[in-house]
Order: C-alpha cells, then sequence, then structure tokens
C-alpha cells in the first residue's frame, strides 16, 4: 500500500524508522512463516534473485498505524507480502466490487 504519512506518528521518520533499521541491523527481520530470513537490504535476494528493498510491516492491525516497535518488522519484498497477502486479498475484492458497481451492478447484500 501507499505510504501515507499523516497516518503514522509524528516522530516516525526521526525516531521509530531509525530505531528499526538499528535494531534490524538493516536486515530482514523475518516473518512469522520466514523467521529465519536475514538478507541484507540492497542485496539481491537469495531465493528470488531480486533487489531487496526492506520495508516497515506492521504485524498486527491498529488504526491509527501506531509506532510500537513490539509489532513492526523490517522485512524484505517476499516476507511482507507473504505477510500482508490476506489484506491484498481484501482490497482485491473491494475493488472489484467498486468497479462492478460503477459498470451497473446491483448488490444484493
Amino acid at each position: 500500500m501507499p505510504w501515507r504519512r499523516a497516518d503514522y506518528p509524528a516522530d516516525w521518520c526521526d525516531v521509530i524508522r531509525p530505531a528499526i533499521i538499528t535494531r534490524a541491523q538493516n536486515r530482514c527481520e523475518g516473518s512469522p512463516a520466514y523467521p529465519g530470513c536475514r538478507v541484507l537490504n540492497h542485496s539481491w535476494h537469495p531465493d528470488t534473485g531480486s533487489k531487496v528493498i526492506l520495508t516497515t510491516a506492521h504485524l498486527g492491525r491498529c488504526e491509527p498505524n501506531c509506532g510500537g516497535l513490539s509489532h513492526l518488522r523490517f522485512l524484505c519484498q517476499r516476507r511482507h507480502l507473504t505477510l500482508d497477502a490476506e489484506l491484498h486479498r481484501q482490497h482485491v475484492i473491494e475493488r472489484l466490487r467498486r468497479e462492478s458497481e460503477v459498470q451497473g451492478q446491483l448488490r444484493l447484500f
């Protein structure tokens, strides 16, 4: 999902994100599905062969997104996408529903 600055705590860029990167030592911290991943940021991924760009993932769903380090992880694309697979599926369903309504499809429920 796109990053929207307004959705995050004021100290995200200055305090929280640097703390996550330091904790992770600029490496993937692994996800529950792949706990052993430690690939280095901006290197080539050994499993996929793609360039690694680590991003911050939320292990839980809090609204608004909070800065609790206990549920934030620095993850490679493969781990982050796996972690968020259900969320991405929900977004696809919502998008398809909206598109069908624009084309005149009525909702039954």
